[in-house]
């Protein structure tokens, strides 16, 4: 097999660091699988997640609503995390639309996508496609549901997901990169749909991705939008789709600088998958200043359901208000990505493997739990998988536990002593006569949970006699330090959402040699340009094979890095920040209840179904 072409990711990570600066989401192709934003809900005081932002002033009222646009406490869901600063548009192609509209999260209340993804099991529910199977190699066939219906009562058919896919082969927006391994899409008949994968570089992986997180676009309306923009990106951007059709169970009401308020649709289709109606009427997210009112709102009760950052979470319920994360104890949250520090290993010293491995038995993650993490982050298992379920199925734990390292600092400096490592007057360790330090640990001022956490890397690295110093740049001097490989040691997130693609995607991030340009220009995934051919070898044939298979591949990709050590996760953090009041709604989603409702934010994937769960009081 061909080597995979991955030139596209490069336009893909600069949305992700877009994100992570807080600037403006992509306006440029973005790679499958890492529209995430890594920072969601940071403990920064800048604020929480940008997923969906505005920046400009007043926004406008919609759907008929009154002026205030006030609705019934008991039949109104508010959330709060998604949004920061008014709305400017609803326009998915803009890089930068209000909530609700999403790319990246599979957000599914007013566009929808083909399947549900579920975080709990990594399957692919149902939604506007009722099946999907590989009918040959490279052919995958796609039945949709025959009710399903735009909210203007136009019928939803195979013509829409061939619009809504080969829209991105006319201009360069967030689901292109996708046709670099798609070769056509084609509606067989009204509702069943296949993809063709390219023969020279097919990808299961990232094709199934695609399904679970492109929301769906109507031809008959965008078209017309293409045309009145005379085909011009940038024009067809300006468009502020304040009334968008969808097929989701909501549609847009009102919306001001302070509050965005979306409406039942009572004629969803949905209602004959789901049996029934969302609860709520209304879904309301208000826009805060900053973390602490939006807290504020959620401990009083004028919130549901929060995707923020809350410290010490457990407090909040401590007086009795009926309060709730997804898990009942520490760490609260499900594991989504892992924060990582990368090795520069063209740095002398660090170019040593057993200098790396001896850093990562040094770090007290324990530490990095509590003080970084607030506690939410469960004991480290260091892995290229995260330890939930769904990835775990894909690795042979008693093959790899033997390489995995755990804090254990008397036995990094047995290491160091054995390669001959010894220190100096100074306290700090000489290795052939390369100096262990100083070496510069970086990531952006502001990013205080990270910050945090590369303190106490650099403090545990002083028990072993190597000597790091923090290092905490604007944003943007970050983004270049980390593709150019100007840095030592940098920390960033993999890969950091759920998907199909991963871990394969989270993999390829951190290892994939192939196509990285040299230290000075510019790189966009393994920033730290280890090479390994074995390891890209296995990454090329992942994609390839069938699951059983992919099981034996990830863990010979495992034990490569427990044994090459180019980069160490530090903390276990959250897809989404998870907490729910009832106060005013009950019967959330919570771990241990049977539903299989994955904690998605009752809008996300298969995270949706706690709409159809829930109740007032």
């Amino acid at each position: 097999m061909k080597a995979m072409r991955l030139k596209k990711a490069s336009i893909l990570f600069v949305c992700l660091v877009m994100i992570f600066s807080l600037l403006a989401a992509c306006s440029k192709s973005s790679s499958p699988g890492s529209t995430q934003n890594t920072q969601t809900g940071s403990t920064s005081s800048s604020g929480g997640s940008s997923s969906d932002s505005g920046s400009s002033d007043s926004g406008g009222s919609s759907g008929g609503a009154s002026g205030s646009g006030e609705t019934p406490r008991n039949e109104t869901l508010y959330i709060n995390g998604l949004q920061w600063g008014a709305p400017t548009n609803f326009n998915l192609l803009s890089g930068n639309p209000a909530f609700p509209i999403n790319y990246g999260n599979s957000r599914e209340l007013v566009y929808e996508t083909l399947f549900m993804i579920n975080m709990l099991d990594g399957n692919l529910e149902p939604l506007l496609g009722t099946s999907y199977n590989w009918v040959d190699d490279l052919t995958l066939k796609i039945e949709l549901h025959p009710e399903a219906k735009w909210n203007d009562g136009t019928p939803f058919t195979s013509e829409d997901v061939v619009y809504t896919y080969k829209l991105c082969q006319r201009y360069e927006i967030n689901w292109t990169s996708y046709w670099d391994y798609i070769q056509d899409v084609v509606a067989e008949d009204a509702h069943t749909v296949t993809i063709k994968m390219k023969p020279d570089n097919p990808n299961r992986l990232v094709v199934l991705e695609s399904i679970e997180l492109i929301p769906m676009l109507p031809k008959h309306i965008w078209e017309a939008i293409e045309e009145k923009a005379g085909y011009d990106l940038a024009a067809i951007r300006r468009e502020p789709n304040d009334n968008p059709v969808g097929t989701g169970p909501y549609k847009l009401y009102f919306y001001n600088d302070q509050k965005i308020t979306l409406i039942r649709d009572d004629n969803y289709w949905g209602q004959v998958l789901f049996g029934k109606l969302p609860a709520p009427k209304y879904i309301t997210h208000n826009i805060f200043k900053d973390n602490a009112a939006g807290d504020l709102a959620f401990k009083n009760g004028e919130v549901d359901v929060s995707q923020q950052f809350i410290p010490q979470v457990w407090k909040m319920w401590e007086d009795g208000a009926p309060i709730k994360t997804y898990l009942s104890e520490a760490p609260y949250y499900l594991p989504g990505s892992m924060p990582s520090i990368f090795f520069n290993t063209t740095v002398p010293g660090l170019d040593n493997p057993d200098v790396r491995r001896a850093i990562a038995m040094a770090i007290d993650y324990a530490k990095i739990a509590e003080l970084a993490m607030s506690g939410y982050s469960a004991p480290m298992k260091p892995s290229l998988l995260l330890d939930t379920p769904a990835e775990n199925k894909f690795i042979d734990q008693d093959a790899i536990k033997p390489l995995q390292w755990t804090t254990d600092v008397d036995a990094a400096n047995k290491l160091l002593d054995s390669i001959g490592a010894e220190r100096g007057k100074d306290g700090i360790r000489v290795l052939n006569g390369v100096r262990l330090g100083p070496y510069e640990i970086e990531c952006p001022y502001g990013w205080s949970d990270w910050n945090a956490a590369l303190e106490i890397v650099a403090q545990s690295a002083k028990a072993i006699g190597i000597e790091i110093r923090t290092k905490f740049p604007e944003a943007p001097v970050w983004t270049n330090d980390l593709q150019t490989g100007k840095f030592d040691i940098i920390m960033n997130t993999p890969a950091g959402n759920v998907t199909p693609a991963n871990p394969w995607s989270r993999a390829r991030t951190i290892m994939y040699s192939k196509g990285v340009a040299p230290i000075g220009e510019m790189a966009f995934w393994n920033w730290g340009r280890y090479k390994n051919e074995r390891a890209d070898e296995i990454i090329e044939k992942i994609p390839t094979v069938s699951d059983a298979e992919a099981k034996a591949l990830y863990t010979e990709l495992t034990q490569i890095w427990l044994k090459d050590v180019p980069s160490v996760p530090l903390m276990y953090r959250p897809w989404v920040f998870y907490t729910v009041n009832e106060s005013v709604w009950k019967g959330f989603p919570v771990d241990g209840d049977g539903s299989n409702i994955p904690p998605q934010i009752a809008m996300d994937g298969a995270g949706v179904k706690a709409l159809y769960q829930i109740s007032s009081q």
